[in-house]
């Protein structure tokens, strides 16, 4: 039985196979239609979400299978003092797959130390948010072609942003791939994210805060909103919320196969006028969503693919 806790769970094999799953659910729905029926997905969400949650149940409903759960602890037994482990053991009784997004770093991790199903991280506080990430990687090779020798700027609150942590922790396992950290020096890429993954992968990074200076040197720029949910100070929060701002006239800047992600909800950070741009990609990002956790939810049940003959893990 295998677990996705962080997106090094996968070597970069795994990876490639489940990124190549979901390029064909993408172009052959009906073939996966009914694969998983008599499967149900149990959704734990601790904190609020929209495209993750719903993305993981169309993804089961998709397959033909199944969904319970609830969309906020305060639907659960977790304001009756219930442990996750707890949680998690009971659950382990109604479904095959569990979806889980908590607000506290490791939640995930811990539960899957007792389910006795799959547990799938779906965003633990500033940790992990490896399907995300799995989006985000599809995304980017579908746009250019290719997940090494990028130069990729990281745009916003990097301090808290659990997808940022993600991408990159999977970026560096590609060669060549260069990274800019565009933010505030409040909201910088964390010390532990430079000293556990970018200098041991020997990394080329740059800390920037100019987001216009540095828009012509990326292959592919990845916005993020400033997280009011993560500050403890609202004051800290107003003055940091529209540090960076990407509309059409600063877009003219980047070259003109530029892809721009952002995981969403956006706030402020990218005009609406963005949005008719080609290189806008972050509604092309939520579409790849469901088919990454199809994928995701067959390889972990260890579902043969029928277009290969073969399960994926």
């Amino acid at each position: 039985m295998r677990h996705l806790i962080s997106p090094l769970d996968l070597t970069e094999e795994e990876t490639t196979r489940i990124l190549d799953l979901a390029d064909r659910i993408g172009t052959h729905k009906e073939a996966y239609a009914h694969l998983a029926e008599g499967k149900q997905l149990a959704t734990l969400f601790y904190e609020p979400s929209t495209r993750t949650r719903l993305s993981f149940e169309s993804a089961m409903l998709s397959l033909g299978g199944q969904t319970l759960g609830f969309a906020g602890a305060e639907q659960s037994s977790a304001t009756k003092g219930e442990t996750v482990a707890d949680t998690v053991r009971v659950v382990s009784c109604y479904a095959d797959i569990i979806a889980m997004r908590h607000p506290k770093e490791g939640a995930p991790l811990c539960a899957s130390m007792y389910a006795t199903i799959p547990v799938i991280n779906a965003g633990d506080g500033g940790h992990y948010h490896p399907t995300q990430t799995l989006i985000d990687l599809l995304t980017i090779r579908q746009r250019k072609g290719r997940l090494d020798h990028l130069t990729v700027g990281f745009c916003g609150d990097l301090k808290f942003g659990r997808t940022v942590h993600s991408l990159v922790n999977s970026l560096v396992r590609y060669p060549g791939n260069k990274f800019y950290f565009i933010s505030p020096e409040e909201l910088r890429i964390p010390d532990y994210m430079i000293e556990r993954t970018l200098k041991p992968s020997h990394s080329t990074y740059r800390e920037v805060s100019d987001l216009e200076e540095t828009l012509p040197k990326l292959d592919v720029l990845y916005m993020t909103r400033v997280q009011k949910e993560r500050f403890f100070n609202e004051e800290d929060y107003i003055r940091l919320k529209d540090t960076y701002i990407l509309n059409k006239e600063k877009l003219e800047l980047a070259p003109s196969d530029m892809p721009v992600l952002h995981p969403l909800p956006r706030v402020d950070e990218i005009s609406v006028d963005v949005d008719s741009d080609p290189r806008a990609a972050y509604f092309q990002q939520v579409q790849n969503g469901k088919y990454v956790r199809m994928s995701l939810i067959l390889a972990l049940l260890e579902i043969t693919d029928p277009l290969t003959g073969e399960k994926v893990l």
